[in-house]
């Protein structure tokens, strides 16, 4: 080993291959312990359903974030205080009762006690057969 320069060995495994492998080889679990093992780098990604028994069409996270994120208070509209008390006064003058009323709108008496508490939510037909029933007007100009 006389004259020269330092002499140095690659020994370094040279790969040679008609093609890249696929993704399914490149996910393979021998392939990733030995990319582990060379020292390659990995990237993993976790799948947002992997691992729970859900199936895909089922899943309600897609708007879970805007979900929790929104802070508006949504609420049904509800009977109008004027509306309740016309409905209130009319009954009263025909001197019905709430089932009486109920019976003659095709409604269960139910129905006209949630209005009058303020509890339902405005249906305009079940207003229009309230006026034509009791014979006055119910809804202000809209």
């Amino acid at each position: 080993m006389a004259g020269g320069g330092p002499i140095s060995q690659d020994w370094e495994p040279v790969v040679i291959r008609k093609k890249a492998p696929s993704s399914a080889a490149k996910k393979d679990e021998k392939a990733v312990n030995a990319a582990r093992r060379a020292g390659a780098e990995i990237e993993t990604i976790k799948k947002s359903n992997a691992g729970s028994n859900k199936a895909a069409s089922s899943s309600t996270s897609l708007n879970t974030r805007k979900l929790d994120d929104e802070t508006e208070n949504l609420a049904h509209e509800r009977v109008p205080t004027e509306l309740r008390k016309n409905i209130m006064q009319a009954r009263m003058d025909k001197k019905f009762t709430q089932a009486q009323l109920g019976q003659l709108i095709n409604e269960k008496p139910q129905v006209i006690q949630e209005y009058e508490s303020g509890k339902a939510i405005p249906n305009q037909q079940i207003i229009t057969k309230l006026e034509r029933v009791l014979g006055v007007k119910l809804r202000g100009k809209k």
